[in-house]
């Protein structure tokens, strides 16, 4: 039990680390283009961000418990916390390598990765809770496509609606409403990304036999929220500069445009209680906004990589929990 007790503390502990380290990972994709259009300066735009993705964290549940019990059965999981403990330290690792290349890969594909591959190693492939686990993978298929339409959608109606107006005053009007957008995507991402953490901490709970419920507890809601919001603090210029400019050329009419697709289909996911990597909807969304212009203006070859990145991560993040839990295990036999 105590050794429970002890797993349990470096669970929290971990789980509050990937918060953090979600928080200045993803926080670059809900600023950069307000950020890059000189909407915001970029000490205005973190602030922004930290305030809305704590107030975004607590207001919501729906996304936590999901991830509490559709991927796999907390309360049948054999040795349901080295399993997580080994997700965690994966998703971790993955976050910072690509973190530090600058890529903008998702949390959310890393720790549905992680949890898997550590969870198959330690009780088979019937171990998932195959009808939720799909239903996260679909969930995570779709909506960067839906982004891209939507994005594309909103764009084009841009375009209609300003077609008579002056640029200097569509972009001055832009900017402002930019602001808003900001905020709500930062909100957004607070609703969907943080419940991630809460799920998983409230799952490391049921494993260890200290909570019977699917309940999220208080104290994880707000130390998950003030985590990433202290995470927030910290920013990512390397994310910003990938999905701010080299993506495609951002003004603040498609910066806007993309802002308001991108928290207009996390709020509907987030709906659906269902996590989305934010990362790849804001960049999808940044795609549909670039093709409604001109599709030569997007760079595909940077669309290209973080496809890949998009494909690459759940397998790799479940080869190497499995690896982590493979190793935990016989240190601890």
């Amino acid at each position: 039990m105590e050794f429970l007790s002890l797993m349990l503390i470096l669970i929290v502990l971990l789980g509050l680390a990937f918060d953090f380290i979600n928080g200045f990972h993803d926080t670059a994709n809900t600023i950069a283009t307000s950020v890059t259009t000189h909407a915001l300066t970029p000490k205005i735009a973190i602030l922004l961000a930290t305030l809305m993705n704590f107030v975004g964290a607590l207001l919501f549940s729906g996304v936590a418990q999901t991830i509490t019990k559709d991927i796999v059965d907390p309360f049948s999981l054999q040795n349901g916390s080295m399993v997580i403990l080994s997700a965690l330290m994966s998703a971790i690792i993955w976050n910072l390598l690509t973190w530090y290349f600058g890529i903008p890969s998702s949390s959310s594909h890393a720790l549905v990765g992680s949890i898997s591959g550590a969870a198959i190693v330690a009780g088979g492939f019937h171990a998932l809770n195959y009808k939720g686990f799909l239903k996260i993978i679909e969930g995570l298929i779709i909506s960067p496509i839906i982004a891209v339409l939507c994005g594309f959608i909103i764009m084009t109606l841009f375009q209609l609606v300003f077609k008579n107006f002056s640029l200097s005053k569509t972009y001055r009007r832009m900017r402002l409403f930019q602001v808003f957008t900001a905020a709500l995507q930062s909100f957004s991402h607070g609703t969907n990304d943080a419940q991630k953490t809460m799920g998983i901490i409230t799952m490391a709970l049921i494993t260890a036999g200290y909570q019977t419920s699917m309940d999220i507890p208080f104290w994880v809601r707000i130390s998950v929220a003030m985590t990433m919001g202290m995470g927030t603090m910290i920013g990512g210029k390397k994310i910003i500069k990938t999905i701010g400019g080299k993506i495609t050329k951002l003004n603040p009419a498609n910066g806007a445009a993309a802002d308001l697709s991108s928290a207009l289909i996390i709020f509907g996911f987030t709906a659906l209680k269902l996590p989305v990597s934010t990362t790849h909807v804001i960049s999808s969304s940044i795609i549909g906004v670039g093709s409604a212009h001109r599709i030569k203006d997007v760079k595909w070859g940077v669309a290209k990589r973080i496809v890949i990145t998009w494909i690459i991560t759940l397998p790799l993040t479940a080869l190497l929990s499995g690896t982590l839990f493979e190793v935990f295990f016989l240190l601890t036999k």
